[in-house]
Parts: C-alpha cells; structure tokens; sequence
C-alpha cells in the first residue's frame, strides 16, 4: 500500500473499510455499540492508515472534545486510585477520555489548573476540592461540574453515606471499653473532614463516650506523625483519623517514641487504602466505595452532557468498617 503523506481521517478509514464515515465515526467514539465484526474492521483500517483522532478538530462541529477533567487534590494518596479507575472505566465505556489535574492540596493551584484545562474538556469532576462553594458555583455556570466527597447546593455530587461506616467504628471502640476518643482531623476547608467530625461526634455522644477534635492537620502522612504530641495530650484511648494516610503516619511516629499500638493508643483510619493491611499492626479502618464513587461520577457528568447512558438499579454508597489489629481493649 502506498505510504500516506498526510494525517487520515475517518473518510479514508472508511473508504479502506467499505463502510460509511458516520459509522466509522461511531465505532471509533462509542466502542461495544456496533457489530463486533464491524467495528474489528473499522479498527484494523484505522491502525493499517496510523489514524490519530484530533479531539480539538472533532470539537469544532460539535462543540465537544469527548475528554473529562478529573481534579484531584493529590496524586500520591493512593485514595485517589481508586477513583481514578473507576472514573476511567466508565470514561472509556462511552468513549471519554480523561484529563488528570492536580491541585496539591492549594487552592490557588487547583483554581489555576481548572482555568488552563477548562476550555479542553466537555466537563469537570471535581473530588475532594478545597474551592469555596461560590468559586464552584461559578465554574458550574460555565462548564458541567460533578462533585466526588464533598456537597455544595445546586451543582450535582457523588457522596458516600459516611454514617453506617462511622457508626460500626464507634460501636466496636464501645465495646472495647474506649470511652475517650478522638477524631485526627484533616485540613479546615476540607467539607468531607467536618462532615465525618460531626458524625463521629454525634454517635460517640449516643454511646456516652467523650470525643474531642484534633486539627486541623495536613491529610498526609506527615501530618498524622506531627499530631502525635496532641492526641498524647488529649488523654484518649483511641483516635479515628481523617484517612489511612495520617492514621499510618500517627502509628508510625508513635512507634518511634516508644508507644505500642493498640495497647496505648487504638487507631481507626479511613479510606481502606492499598497497603493499609501491610502497616504492624494492620490497620482498622473505614471503607470508601471508591472505585463505585469514580464510576457514578462520571455517569452523572455524562448525562448532563446529554448521553445515553444505561441505567440500572444501583445498591445506595456506603461506608463500613473493616476490623484488623490496630484496636483493642482499653487499659483500665
């Protein structure tokens, strides 16, 4: 075959193919929606002509370029992960691809990278963003917004129910005698650590246990190893911490120090991270449905672009707590 000079299109794929542009067009944004048999076809014409779609050149008629931002506050949580997954699988089921931002934890760098990637994407998944609800409001009004972990009146939200999740991990420290403990805080403008503060608060009362707030904190695990000298001060038994991030770093430098987990200190984290099960003890801690939050995420923004999206039955998101080593009985 003579060697192409210039970029193809979906015009020569077709012809190569003996198919129309339209359903070329189809097979190439919409996998799994044709005839197998076809859309092989398709395909192996378009890798034959070293075809590359061009996003921004498919916009121009439509409007749109089939990519989704997807913010993250920071890319080495393995928190994160999860959801990313879940996002992109659901992303490429519809022919979406996805464009990762990271904010850092700032929200001078989080506003900045929405600026830059906003005009490149058809809409923005937004997980735990530290943006005031005005400034997310604002960038609603100008480019679809979903909300992973966070809620903020007339934009659309993908949220886990925190309280059962919550509500098992007071329960089990009851019944292991705590009766104070105390909830390691992450960052102030965090809305999914004062939501998950007020619930902690509201069950520990119902048990008749005492619980204080300590933070705010980074949720890393540096700042779990910075709060340790306060949560020793506070006089509790058992903490619960923001993430799995901070509950290892606060068991980390308590091991350092001499202290024995759990004998001296019971921690619960939350998120149910990759490697929380490899920390001595394993870590007690609260599972997200993450991957299943990802997932819901982007099928939301996509019906509001106007897809057809497959709708089914969905079992409610939720929390629950998964027990290991890292709680026990309090002394006394």
């Amino acid at each position: 075959m003579k060697e192409q000079t210039t970029p193809a299109t979906i015009y020569d794929i077709a012809k190569l193919a003996g198919v129309n542009p339209s359903t070329v067009s189809r097979a190439l944004t919409s996998p799994g929606r044709l005839n197998a048999k076809t859309e092989a076809k398709i395909r192996a014409a378009a890798k034959e002509l070293n075809y590359r779609a061009n996003p921004f050149a498919r916009a121009l008629p439509t409007g749109r370029t089939k990519m989704i931002g997807l913010m993250i506050a920071d890319i080495t949580n393995p928190m994160f992960s999860n959801a990313v997954r879940g996002a992109e699988a659901m992303a490429m089921k519809y022919g979406y691809t996805l464009v990762i931002a990271e904010s850092q934890e700032s929200t001078i760098i989080e506003a900045s990278a929405l600026e830059k990637i906003q005009a490149a994407v058809d809409g923005l998944i937004m997980v735990t963003t530290r943006l005031s609800d005005e400034q997310i409001r604002e960038i609603n009004s100008q480019k679809p917004i979903v909300l992973m972990n966070r809620v903020v009146k007339g934009v659309e939200d993908v949220v886990p129910q925190n309280a059962p999740g919550i509500e098992e991990a007071i329960k089990h420290l009851a019944s292991q005698g705590h009766k104070h403990i105390g909830f390691l805080s992450g960052p102030s403008n965090s809305w999914m650590s004062n939501e998950r503060w007020k619930l902690l608060m509201k069950s520990a009362l119902s048990h008749k246990m005492t619980i204080v707030e300590i933070g705010p904190n980074s949720p890393s695990i540096e700042g779990g190893q910075e709060a340790l000298d306060r949560v020793i001060a506070s006089g509790i038994t058992a903490v619960v911490a923001y993430n799995d991030l901070m509950a290892i770093g606060l068991m980390r430098s308590a091991q350092e120090r001499g202290y024995t987990i759990p004998a001296d200190l019971s921690i619960i984290g939350f998120d149910n991270i990759f490697g929380s099960d490899f920390t001595s003890p394993p870590l007690t801690t609260i599972q997200m449905p993450l991957n299943e939050v990802g997932a819901r995420a982007v099928e939301s923004l996509l019906k509001s672009l106007g897809e057809e999206i497959e709708t089914g039955q969905y079992e409610t998101l939720t929390t629950s707590l998964v027990t290991r080593e890292s709680t026990e009985k309090a002394k006394g």
